[in-house]
């Protein structure tokens, strides 16, 4: 027996596991800064992502440590000496192959979302199909290169731990044992806290820079995607995340921007509001809603893309309403579709699209419009199951669900469904059908085409990038598909009673060297159809928007919960407008080109956006006012939501109760 093994005894293995996840962690971290070394030295000093990335890798290789070390005195002793090796060696490999795998996993994540995995990494674990497919067809040198690290550190795992225990066989007494483990559980407790604060560190410990990207890099991946399921156990409630107002302090706050509310928190609907229409119709339009896939203003020219790919789309801007600032609210299809059908705010939780309390008696226009007459109907040309939208969708307002199991004889079918061309010819088919019926109806279409492996039909455009499967010759290949779309619609009977918006889920790779890259979050808007005339909305827009807006163009006057702005009203065109956007962790309020910026745990941060440099410059802490302000406009939905009071009165949709 060596000096370590005699001096150590049975937590000489503990600190050698300890040391080998260090130094896989450590070194996959110098990787990643090599890879972003630009961004990484123009937003922090090396020493500091080094020094702060070894106190998290403390942190997991700690909690991953914490079983061995609470069952250590109980077997590690003479009587339960085998049971110990087997569970070293058992629960060693674990250790070892969850961080390498997470490591091997990290640059194609980064390369896709700007930040180490997340949330995002858990939740697309739920549609293996789409996952699997979109990998192999899109990643399939990272996710082979990523399996083979991954057997290989697990084999090599093996071996190590096979040594280490053939050269240690003999235990400690037991009385050692228990008079050393309380140090042991001390020095733990103090890996897993990094603190002796109040509160232990969080991943918002380790935001030192205005790089959310740079901040990822200096967690690891493991303990990013530990605390992101964690905060999805306890993500309804934002007031855990940015802060608490009282109930009546979140009303008295949002009624100065939103005078049509009112300020009673008590009522069941609080935020229940009756807006007149501005357009009087004797019949109201017909709406349909075309919802892009990822067709950001990076593809917008007019919107000072970097990638001018969508000339159909900008044909068509001149036949309607263009918004030159409008902006999504996060950067999930789901976060887009809860904003644009239910004018719900965003919230750091997930889409209420997924969350449980709000799959029956929660707020759409589908279920506004149902009580109106309308036949609703939402069309999609994948799997309708995929991020809960059928479930969400069934149980709120919509009559029908038409997916992929609902089209004959396509065109294309690629991983994540027929193509943009077929969605749209059945769109047009289902449109001409109800006007023959002289039904109302209400469409939500959601496109696919554009989505990783970026598949699509062959001989349709002139590509923009010599390799097909690439996201810009995707978007353009949507954007053909809505320009033929349109070229029918408005030689069909239906065009003069019927309202459009086109309008993008989120921009596709949203990233940046700011805390919020706001520039990635400016998506196209466009309303065109029955009597609208060409125009240009240049104030900041929300998608949250949409909804009252086009119900106010429709000719309906109705109480809903939404907060959002109506802009058809001259006053709300001519008004700075704000916009909403959840990034990761962070939170921002729009108003202008003043932006306050919400961290977890934090002091929030005030910034300048310029629409013209597209650059978000932080200025330095928010004013109480603005935090107050931003803080609001988050605790809201979530209190909503919570409590289940984001809905309208049954059979009352055109009048308050």
């Amino acid at each position: 027996m060596t000096k370590l093994q005699s001096f150590f005894g049975p937590y000489l293995i503990l600190i050698k596991l300890l040391l080998t996840g260090l130094i896989i962690l450590s070194l996959s971290r110098l990787g990643l800064v090599v890879w972003q070394w630009d961004r990484v030295t123009a937003a922090s000093s090396l020493s500091t992502v080094f020094w702060q990335g070894l106190r998290a890798d403390l942190i997991m290789m700690g909690m991953l440590l914490a079983p061995l070390a609470l069952a250590l005195p109980l077997v590690a002793n003479r009587l339960g000496w085998k049971v110990w090796q087997n569970l070293l060696l058992v629960w060693g490999v674990m250790i070892i192959v969850i961080i390498s795998f997470m490591e091997a996993s990290t640059p194609a994540f980064i390369s896709q979302y700007d930040l180490r995995p997340n949330r995002l990494f858990v939740e697309y674990l739920r549609y293996p199909k789409e996952v699997f497919a979109t990998l192999w067809q899109g990643f399939r040198w990272p996710l082979l290169i990523g399996l083979t690290l991954t057997i290989i550190s697990g084999s090599v795992a093996v071996k190590l731990l096979q040594r280490w225990l053939n050269d240690h066989q003999q235990p400690w007494p037991v009385w050692k044992i228990w008079l050393s483990w309380p140090l042991l559980i001390i020095l733990l407790v103090l890996m897993i806290r990094s603190s002796i604060g109040h509160r232990p560190a969080n991943p918002a410990s380790f935001a030192l820079t205005s790089d959310a990207m740079v901040n990822s890099l200096i967690l690891n991946s493991a303990w990013s995607v530990y605390f992101a399921i964690y905060n999805m156990q306890h993500e309804s409630n934002a007031a855990e995340v940015y802060g608490t107002m009282t109930n009546e302090a979140i009303m008295a706050e949002l009624h100065k921007n939103y005078p049509w509310i009112g300020i009673d928190p008590q009522s069941k609907f609080p935020t229940l509001n009756t807006r007149p229409a501005t357009v009087h119709r004797d019949k109201p339009l017909n709406l349909v809603i075309i919802l892009q896939e990822s067709m950001g203003a990076t593809f917008v020219e007019s919107l000072g893309g970097e990638h001018a790919v969508t000339p159909e789309l900008e044909r068509l801007k001149q036949k309607g309403w263009w918004f030159e600032q409008l902006y999504a609210t996060g950067t999930r299809s789901v976060r887009g579709i809860e904003a644009v059908i239910s004018g719900y705010l965003p919230t750091p939780a997930r889409s209420v699209v997924k969350l449980s309390l709000s799959q029956q008696n929660f707020f759409t226009i589908a279920d506004l419009l149902k009580q109106q007459g309308y036949f609703t109907e939402f069309i999609y040309g994948g799997e309708s199951h995929f991020d809960n939208m059928a479930s969400f969708f069934i149980g709120n307002g919509f009559e029908s669900v038409i997916d992929q199991h609902d089209y004959e004889d396509p065109v294309f079918t690629g991983s994540w469904g027929v193509s943009d061309e077929d969605l749209l010819n059945k769109t047009h088919q289902q449109l001409q059908q109800k006007h023959a019926e002289g039904e109302p109806y209400f469409s939500l279409v959601f496109t696919s085409s554009n989505h990783s492996p970026y598949e699509f039909p062959e001989g349709r455009i002139e590509l923009d990038n010599p390799v097909k499967q690439s996201n810009t010759n995707a978007v353009k290949y949507a954007d053909y598909a809505l320009g033929q779309f349109f070229d029918k619609a408005m030689q069909s009977d239906y065009w003069e009673n019927t309202l459009f918006l086109v309008i993008a889920d989120h921009d596709l790779n949203v990233y940046g060297d700011a805390l919020v890259p706001i520039e990635r979050f400016q998506i196209p808007g466009l309303i065109l159809g029955a009597d609208i005339t060409p125009r240009s909305i240049a104030t900041v827009a929300s998608q949250i928007d949409m909804a009252p807006t086009l119900l106010s163009l429709m000719g309906i006057s109705a109480a809903t919960p939404m907060i959002g702005r109506d802009l058809s009203q001259e006053s709300e065109q001519q008004s700075k407008g704000r916009a909403l956007m959840q990034f990761a962790d962070y939170y921002a309020l729009m108003q202008g080109e003043k932006v306050t910026v919400l961290r977890p745990q934090n002091t929030a941060l005030e910034g300048h956006y310029s629409p013209v440099s597209r650059h978000l410059n932080i200025i330095g802490p928010a004013a109480a006012d603005d935090e107050h302000e931003a803080l609001a406009h988050v605790l809201l939905p979530s209190w909503l939501y919570r409590e289940q009071r984001y809905d309208m009165p049954l059979g009352r949709a055109d009048l308050l109760p």
